[in-house]
């Protein structure tokens, strides 16, 4: 494991915390031009996320309708009746954007799909870099706005689903991850630029609560234009 990872789990709480919580639960908030676009908005706005730590698991609710939640994991993505009653589902929903562009629309669920993984991505952030077939490799440094990065690209096996295999974290001096570059591949492989605000402790863990998503150039230099994405969280728990 690269040493600028230990770095970052020990500021994150340290990896034995981590290991020791379950899940995440939260209130979800989202912004952004993405949910027009695709045609659902304020769909996932004012939601509760949850996310399991020790597997690739989200569940938010409710979706669209009160008493309905959805169970994405790689593999399939639900939704969920509050009796466990599957109202619908997609097996190996992946392969449903063969051919997507950014501005192709989504079904339900494939909203679900990406804001399942997109959760999960994010919020079990550092330990799910821990995972097996993971690969963290530090790579150049970048300086931003009179700041220093220090910077990991992220390699994930085909286990996990998410953006793109591979993602590029920048860390500051303080350990924490402040921006993230990937491409949404299941969206026209569109590049993304996404910074992280707002830190605070729960239980032990170190956790952002405010996410801004913007496109990048060629160059990795962001665009101030569109937002593509706001999360902020609210109310964090930790079992």
């Amino acid at each position: 494991m690269s040493d600028l990872l230990d770095e970052v789990l020990a500021a994150y709480g340290g990896r034995t915390t981590w290991e020791n919580a379950n899940r995440i639960t939260a209130r979800q908030f989202f912004g952004g031009a993405l949910w027009v676009l695709k045609g659902h908005p304020g769909a996932l706005d004012d939601v509760q996320v949850t996310v399991d730590l020790h597997r690739e698991h989200t569940r938010q609710e409710p979706f669209f309708d009160e008493g309905r939640h959805t169970d994405f994991t790689p593999g399939r993505v639900a939704v969920v009746d509050a009796d466990g009653t599957v109202v619908e589902e997609l097996l190996d929903p992946r392969s449903s954007f063969a051919g997507h562009e950014f501005t192709t629309p989504w079904t339900r669920l494939q909203l679900a799909y990406f804001s399942g993984y997109a959760m999960w991505t994010y919020v079990t952030e550092p330990i799910s870099l821990t995972f097996p077939g993971v690969q963290a490799d530090e790579i150049d440094g970048w300086t931003e706005d009179g700041r220093d990065f220090r910077r990991l690209l992220i390699t994930y096996p085909d286990s996990i689903a998410t953006h793109s295999t591979q993602q590029t974290l920048y860390i500051g001096d303080d350990g924490l991850i402040h921006r993230r570059d990937y491409t949404v591949d299941i969206a026209g492989n569109t590049p993304a630029a996404e910074y992280t605000t707002n830190f605070v402790e729960v239980s032990g863990l170190t956790i952002p609560t405010t996410r801004m998503i913007y496109p990048h150039d060629e160059n990795g230099i962001r665009l101030p234009e569109p937002l593509v994405v706001s999360i902020r969280l609210a109310g964090i728990e930790v079992s």
